[in-house]
C-alpha cells in the first residue's frame, strides 16, 4: 500500500482516529443532518458500486451498502476500519468491505459513485487525489462529497480555536493546504475538479447545527479532547491551559439550550459527474 499523505496518515492512524472511534456515536449524531443531505445528493441506486472516501467507522459506507450493489470504504485509520468491519458484521451486510488506503494514489476497481462525508479535505495534493477518483469512476458516474465552508461560518471549529488561542496569533493554513476548510472556496474547487475531468460541478449550501452534547459538561468533555484542542493546549503551561479551557466552556455555553449544545456549522454538498 502506497501512502502519499504521510502527515494525515500519522494523525488518523494515531490520536485522531482513536478519538473518532471512542466517540463514534457522538460524531455520527453530530453529523446526522449533514449525512441526510449527502445521500439525497448522491442518489445511490441498487445498480451502483460505491466508493466511500475517508469512511471512518463506516457509518456512511454501511448506509450506502443498504441501497447499493456494493460499497467499499477506505480510510487511513486502522482503528476506525476495524470498528467499521465490526459494525458491518453486526448489521449482516455482505456487500460492504473496508480497506486501509490513501485515496490520493490507490488504484481502485471502477465504481459508479464516489461519496465522502468530510473526508476529502486532507490530501497533500488535492489535484492528484480528485484525478485518481475521476479515473476510478465509470463513464456516467458521479461524485457527491461534503466539505466545510470557511472557518468564520463554522463555530464548531472557530470556537475551539479562538477559546484556546490564549492570546496567541493562530495563522490560517495557506490555500490548498490540508485542513478542514481546504475546500471551502467554490471557485477553487470548481477549477480543481474541472482540471481533472469532472463535469457539471454544483454546490448546495448546508446550514445545520451540530449536536455536541446533552449539556455543557458533555459538550466540554468532547470539545476539549478533539485533536485540534489537544494541539492548541499542548504548548501551554498548566495555569494558561486552565484559563483557555474556561474560555472554551464559556464559548460553548453560548450554544447551550433545552435541546442540548447545538453549535453552528456551514457545509457544501459538492456534486459532479463524469
Amino acid at each position: 500500500m502506497e501512502i502519499a499523505n504521510t502527515d494525515a496518515a500519522k494523525a488518523w492512524d494515531g490520536y485522531d482516529g482513536e478519538h473518532w472511534t471512542v466517540h463514534e456515536e457522538h460524531y455520527n449524531a453530530s453529523m446526522r443532518p449533514h449525512t441526510s443531505h449527502l445521500f439525497a445528493a448522491a442518489g445511490i441506486t441498487a445498480d451502483d458500486d460505491v466508493l466511500d472516501v475517508g469512511c471512518g467507522c463506516g457509518d456512511t459506507t454501511r448506509q450506502a451498502a443498504r441501497t447499493a450493489r456494493s460499497a467499499l470504504g477506505v480510510d487511513l485509520s486502522s482503528r476506525m476500519l476495524a470498528r467499521a468491519t465490526e459494525r458491518a458484521a453486526v448489521d449482516g451486510l455482505s456487500n460492504v468491505s473496508f480497506r486501509r488506503a490513501d485515496a490520493q494514489v490507490e488504484p481502485f476497481a471502477p465504481v459508479d459513485v464516489v461519496i465522502s462525508r468530510f473526508g476529502v479535505m486532507f490530501f497533500a495534493d488535492s489535484l492528484a487525489a480528485f484525478a485518481n477518483l475521476r479515473r476510478s469512476t465509470r463513464p456516467g458516474g458521479r461524485l457527491a462529497v461534503l466539505t466545510w465552508q470557511s472557518l468564520e461560518r463554522n463555530a464548531w471549529l472557530s470556537t475551539v480555536r479562538d477559546s484556546l488561542a490564549a492570546g496567541r496569533e493562530l495563522p490560517l493554513p495557506p490555500p490548498g493546504a490540508p485542513w478542514p476548510m481546504s475546500l471551502a472556496d467554490p471557485d477553487f474547487v470548481r477549477d480543481l475538479l474541472d482540471r481533472v475531468g469532472w463535469s457539471g460541478v454544483e454546490f448546495v449550501d448546508i446550514a445545520e447545527p451540530m449536536y455536541w452534547g446533552a449539556d455543557l459538561d458533555e459538550a466540554m468533555a468532547f470539545a476539549s479532547t478533539l485533536g485540534a484542542a489537544r494541539g492548541l493546549l499542548a504548548d501551554l503551561d498548566a495555569a494558561t491551559q486552565a484559563m483557555a479551557l474556561d474560555a472554551l466552556r464559556s464559548g460553548l455555553d453560548r450554544f447551550a439550550g433545552p435541546d442540548g449544545v447545538l453549535i453552528d456549522s456551514r457545509a457544501w454538498v459538492i456534486t459532479a459527474h463524469c
